[in-house]
């Protein structure tokens, strides 16, 4: 079982549910917080390519990054004609970062920064992003609380649609602090009008709102800053989505 070889041409009637015009209301209202250098904007492990959207025709310079070729597949596709400028789309892995030339800011959502589970690929991918962002520029991205990953032990979910039927059961290991998504992915062939069965397996790791802002603090961020699920407030106790902002020094 791997990440989203099944899942990529699925994933968008399965997240239905996530409003990313919110999302890129609130990356904006971050953005007049702390204005930019310049409008050039990096989506880190982007997916399918919605927020890149939303943020493209908003008028940003949108580069799109993630180590799924299926998933960016499905992101080219949907942004392929996008004005007033199309994005572009990179396959790399976030701690492999390795970009033309320099960024305004970088924005990492929807929980990805949980998937790098090694401790030591999140800093340098913490360190990539500092490398490439303009002095000025602002790293934007959000977490899976602990309190949110070890609530999931157990749990088993269900999510179908007219053509694709998702179940997926979670475990969480207090040892590694990793929750582990296991998924049976049911879809519809419209050809034969038979079922296929898929398998994968994502896994989430738990960070602490201490640890990460020690990553970042090493990889030279400075004014970091966090907040509740899509606040402006501080977060507050049993918070079950953290994001964080933090500065590359001018």
């Amino acid at each position: 079982m791997s990440s989203y070889d099944v899942l990529a041409g699925c994933y968008d009637r399965l997240t239905y549910d996530v409003d990313y015009s919110a999302w890129a209301d609130y990356v904006e209202q971050q953005f007049a917080k702390h204005p930019l250098p310049g409008n050039t904007i990096l989506d880190l492990a982007c997916g399918t390519g919605s927020l890149t959207r939303e943020l493209a025709l908003r008028g940003y310079e949108m580069i799109g990054v993630d180590r799924s070729p299926e998933m960016l597949a499905e992101a080219a596709e949907k942004n392929r004609g996008v004005i007033p400028i199309e994005p572009i789309f990179l396959c790399q892995s976030m701690e492999k970062l390795d970009l033309y030339g320099t960024i305004d800011a970088c924005v990492c959502c929807l929980d990805s920064v949980n998937y790098v589970t090694d401790p030591k690929k999140l800093a340098r991918a913490f360190a990539r992003v500092h490398l490439f962002l303009m002095p000025g520029g602002l790293f934007l991205f959000d977490i899976n609380t602990p309190e949110k990953l070890e609530g999931l032990d157990g749990q088993v979910f269900l999510d179908e649609t007219e053509d694709t039927y998702c179940v997926w059961r979670t475990e969480f290991s207090r040892r590694s602090r990793i929750c582990s998504y296991f998924m049976d992915i049911f879809q519809l062939d419209g050809a034969t009008g038979q079922w296929k069965r898929g398998e994968e397996l994502h896994r989430e790791r738990a960070y602490s709102v201490e640890e990460l802002t020690a990553m970042l603090e090493d990889a030279g961020f400075r004014a970091i800053k966090t907040f509740g699920e899509l606040k402006t407030r501080p977060p507050r106790p049993k918070e079950q989505r953290v994001f964080f902002t933090a500065r590359k020094e001018i």
